[in-house]
């Protein structure tokens, strides 16, 4: 009887854990992925990545093709910047160093369709 009972108590520790991670996302971030989900798949395939920057949350959207900015948003999806694409590939400038200080926290989405 004790073992099912800490078995069901872990179980739903567990599965608690997993949702609160997915609602950690904005839900503006979250509608950008709902879009992106609704279009034909990318090649290379769609990715978010939620990263810390400047001591903030901060998403990055990778893109569908050639030459496009790889574009970060904040929280509010406010886009503070693009870190590489264009034509350069260096971005647009506005956060030169973000290679170098964001710290990758986690893949928020992968298209594996």
């Amino acid at each position: 009887m004790k073992f099912t009972l800490i078995l069901m108590i872990s179980s739903l520790a567990v599965l608690s854990k997993c949702t609160k991670e997915k609602s950690t996302v904005p839900p503006c971030i979250q509608q950008k992925i709902e879009a992106i989900k609704a279009q034909p798949k990318w090649n290379p395939p769609a990715e978010v990545i939620e990263y810390v920057y400047n001591g903030k949350t901060v998403y990055g959207f990778s893109n569908d093709c050639c030459d496009q900015y790889y574009e970060v948003f904040d929280a509010d999806c406010k886009m503070i910047c693009a870190p590489s694409g264009g034509i350069t590939g260096k971005g647009d400038g506005q956060c030169a160093d973000f290679l170098e200080k964001a710290t990758k926290v986690r893949v928020i989405y992968k298209d594996s369709r």
